[in-house]
């Protein structure tokens, strides 16, 4: 998304990663959505199973109302999912560290690595540390246990696994 000023109503964005036909080096796709304009907000955003950052926002100015992610369940192993830098994995939800202004409310994201379930997510959002980037109503969900996310948002919020499935954040920061 280019264009300034852009509201988005209802978006299901998804990539296949299970079922005949689809497998994580038949049908790639890095990302489900780009937000380069400003101003753009989104009310109940759902993108799914991609294999790199799910959404990721660059312009300023942006909102979210309600989202939902479910990570690739297709990764085959930890080695090719990563962004680097020892990261586990890519988040869900990335707000570039260039965003000066961003809020967004009810948001939440599962794990479900099937084919392997010591895959780990580092987090499920990800965020610069600035005061006019806010996040209220976070979740992060291990599906029946399967898989790991280390943390809601950048190093805050607990780890959803095994033991602990759901993990809740009230606000960020």
């Amino acid at each position: 998304m280019n264009s300034n000023d852009v509201i988005g109503d209802h978006l299901w964005l998804w990539r296949g990663d299970h079922g005949d036909g689809v497998g994580w080096t038949v049908n790639t796709a890095a990302n489900g959505l780009v937000v380069n304009g400003n101003d753009v907000t989104m009310y109940g955003l759902f993108v799914e199973h991609y294999q790199q950052y799910e959404v990721l926002w660059n312009g300023n100015g942006g909102r979210t109302y309600f989202f939902q992610n479910e990570f690739p369940y297709d990764v085959p192993d930890q080695a090719s999912w990563s962004s680097g830098g020892g990261t586990q994995g890519w988040a869900a939800y990335k707000v570039a560290n260039t965003v000066t202004s961003h809020e967004a409310w009810g948001v939440g994201s599962y794990c479900f690595f099937s084919p392997n379930n010591s895959i780990v997510a580092s987090r499920s959002f990800e965020v610069p540390d600035t005061a006019g980037v806010r996040f209220h109503d976070l979740v992060s969900v291990s599906l029946g246990g399967v898989g790991t996310i280390a943390n809601v948002i950048n190093t805050t919020g607990g780890t959803a696994n095994t033991a602990n499935q759901q993990r809740y954040l009230v606000s960020y920061p």
